[in-house]
């Protein structure tokens, strides 16, 4: 019993030491997990997605997805550093890939990797529309929902054992493996309901900062709730928030989104 306590006591204190807060949500969040070794780790399984796939380039829509990304990136950059925390995008090698695939999906890993598919073109429409889907995506990695779940899968798994670091290599590949599947799999990554939340919101905001439509928003989620209607749910949406959640909030974040989009030249 008291062992077990003073491990409550540890983890609470580690919780606090490890708290990370995003600087455009407010939102805290557990990062027990080492960066440098999840960024590492993430280039080679990203590596890995681009050579068992059929990579697109050269073409309007692969283009599309490099400029949009890269305005995000871009407008992301631009905030921390208006912030005082550049610091935390050093690291970052960003990517933006097209992939040939039929599903209805998109995603990005830590570090600025990012992947979309060819399928869920047709949904976004336009460029707005695009943005919607990186800036979420993109926001993903900013956010450090990768650290963030890897650590959950870390409390669950060894619990007090990541108080003396005694978790071993293969333990910590093993934990990275389970949140992010081998190879083409990646994109079976889950993430929770608020880390999905956040990523909207982030995202809203990013893109607005970027120069693209946040209005867009609404339309593009409700193409995506119509495109799973009497099929299987897209993985892109298999564990987000239900759709009159998101839709009620972004209308809540949408004012702000605005004066972004409007101090980045937008017309409203």
């Amino acid at each position: 019993m008291k062992f077990t306590h003073l491990l409550g006591i540890g983890a609470a204190v580690l919780s606090v030491a490890a708290c990370t807060t995003n600087p455009i949500t407010g939102r805290s969040s557990l990062q027990l997990a080492n960066n440098s070794e999840i960024l590492t780790m993430s280039a080679t399984e990203y590596k890995t997605t681009l050579a068992d796939s059929k990579v697109i380039t050269g073409t309007a829509d692969a283009n599309k997805v490099k400029t949009i990304g890269s305005r995000i990136k871009g407008a992301a950059e631009k905030y921390y550093q208006s912030i005082g925390r550049s610091s935390d995008l050093a690291n970052y090698q960003w990517e933006f890939n097209l992939l040939q695939s039929n599903e209805l999906n998109a995603w990005c890993m830590p570090g600025g990797k990012v992947a979309v598919y060819t399928g869920i073109l047709p949904v976004t429409k336009n460029d707005n529309g695009l943005a919607v889907v990186m800036g979420h995506e993109v926001s993903h990695a900013l956010a450090g929902h990768g650290n963030e779940r890897i650590s959950q899968a870390m409390v669950a798994q060894y619990g007090g054992a990541i108080l003396g670091s005694t978790i071993s290599n293969a333990q910590w590949a093993n934990i990275f493996q389970e949140v992010y599947p081998i190879g083409s799999q990646v994109a079976l990554l889950k993430y929770g309901r608020n880390q999905e939340s956040e990523a909207d919101k982030m995202g809203l905001y990013l893109m607005s900062m970027a120069g693209y439509d946040p209005r867009e928003a609404i339309p593009f989620w409700n193409r995506m709730e119509a495109a799973s209607t009497g099929s299987k749910t897209p993985q892109f949406l298999s564990t987000h928030p239900n759709p009159e959640t998101r839709i009620s909030d972004i209308q809540r974040d949408l004012p702000k989104a605005l004066e972004y989009y409007k101090a980045a030249g937008g017309k409203l």
